[in-house]
């Protein structure tokens, strides 16, 4: 019975070593989770035990230390969760390993050339639509197409000390500077992403009491040939506070360039009268011209966002996490990768940081969680133990060759 019980202690101690060989060699392994081994006694109706068997391996989910990212996709877990991969027959597979770059036709893929799945951005301009399906992420590398611009801001002060302009002998009229106290500009773009430049001017026509005009000075006129200034009349108290609801100048011009014309208003709510010089902060609208892509990052919590040469950004897509209620019930399949298993359950898929899915980092990588001064301090017993089995086999054949030498 001692061979057995000594054998039995040999294989359990070899299988031990293999799990400790097996986690030292992927300690540089990005997101590799080290194993354990467990033992249970065997016993065949004696109250003598006939030995140890290896009851299961099991493997550490416990975070890595994340580090700095070598590219744009690179990206790493902390907390639950997995990276949802899908193969070309459409397989899931489930990794940790955040390294990822795209192929040929701007998917993102793993190093195993395993699709990243989660949600395509969609529309003009993209987003993420509500009920889409999860699936492989594709970086397009087309241009940005352009937005017209469809409302605008213009925030500033007018000096209450301006002259009054008295319009009945000076009309409105831009050639004529006689006509108004002062103007300023703002830049809009079209439906193809010409850029216009939109005059506003102001009319002091009273105490407390102005008048605004807009005009664009790069397709002035409108669809009946004539042009149409924007007007809009401004009045405020005696503090400086405007009191005209809603303040909203309207921009309108002609079809230039075959984009259709702009039509359009500026908010002027929040505008002031006071004692010093006439200034507008930075008025702008929402268009922008067309652009080409400079290139993309993952933000914290998986969306990938591109960023374009007219100093635009849009969304491309946003990655999905995975998780189960018994990860160690995931099937290993080699590659750092893992299957679902009836063990594990079903997976739950959302977005980073919502239930019980951990946090994903854009730039960043999980580095393998091994602890090596274990692994080491382990290798040192199981070797210990190796050779203590070792010695019961060779103490019962000194015994056995003892009965057989008796005479």
């Amino acid at each position: 019975m001692s061979f057995s019980q000594g054998l039995s202690g040999l294989n359990a101690a070899l299988s031990a070593l293999d799990v400790v060989g097996n986690n030292i060699a992927n300690s540089q392994t990005v997101g590799f989770k080290s194993g354990s081994i467990a033992f249970a006694d065997v016993f065949a109706g004696s109250q003598i035990g006939m030995g140890v068997q290896v009851s299961s391996v099991n493997q550490n989910f416990s975070d890595g230390v994340l580090g700095q990212g070598n590219t744009s996709l690179d990206m790493g877990i902390q907390g639950n969760g997995f990276f949802r991969l899908t193969d070309e027959a459409g397989r899931a597979f489930y990794s940790r390993n955040g390294q990822f770059k795209t192929d040929a036709n701007g998917y993102i893929i793993n190093n195993q050339n395993m699709f990243l799945t989660g949600y395509q951005a969609t529309g003009t301009p993209p987003s993420i639509q509500a009920g889409a399906a999860i699936g492989p992420i594709q970086i397009p590398t087309g241009e940005m197409m352009a937005k017209a611009s469809d409302s605008g801001t213009m925030r500033g002060n007018l000096d209450s000390g301006t002259e009054v302009v008295d319009q009945t002998a000076n009309p409105f009229d831009p050639s004529d500077a006689n006509s108004y106290s002062s103007v300023n500009q703002v830049t809009a773009y079209d439906s193809l992403g010409n850029e216009h430049t939109v005059n506003v001017y102001f009319v002091k026509t009273g105490d407390n009491t102005w008048k605004a005009y807009s005009s664009d000075t790069t397709s002035p006129a409108t669809a009946g040939g004539d042009v149409t200034y924007g007007e809009l009349d401004l009045t405020f108290d005696a503090s400086g506070q405007l009191t005209t609801t809603p303040a909203s100048l309207n921009v309108q011009s002609d079809s230039w360039k075959g984009a259709n014309p702009l039509d359009f208003n500026l908010n002027m709510a929040g505008m002031t009268q006071q004692a010093t010089e006439t200034a507008m902060s930075s008025p702008s609208t929402n268009g922008y011209p067309p652009g080409l892509m400079n290139g993309y990052t993952v933000g914290d919590g998986g969306q990938i966002i591109a960023s374009y040469d007219n100093g635009e950004k849009q969304i491309l897509g946003q990655v999905v996490l995975s998780n189960f209620t018994n990860p160690g019930g995931l099937s290993s399949s080699g590659n750092n990768c893992w299957q679902e298993t009836p063990e594990s359950g079903q997976p739950v898929e959302g977005l980073a940081g919502t239930g019980n899915l951990g946090s994903l980092y854009g730039n960043k990588l999980e580095a393998s969680n091994v602890d090596l001064s274990k692994e080491m301090v382990s290798m040192i017993i199981y070797q210990r133990n190796y050779q203590s089995n070792s010695q019961t086999i060779k103490t019962q054949s000194e015994l056995l060759q003892t009965l057989v030498n008796l005479r």
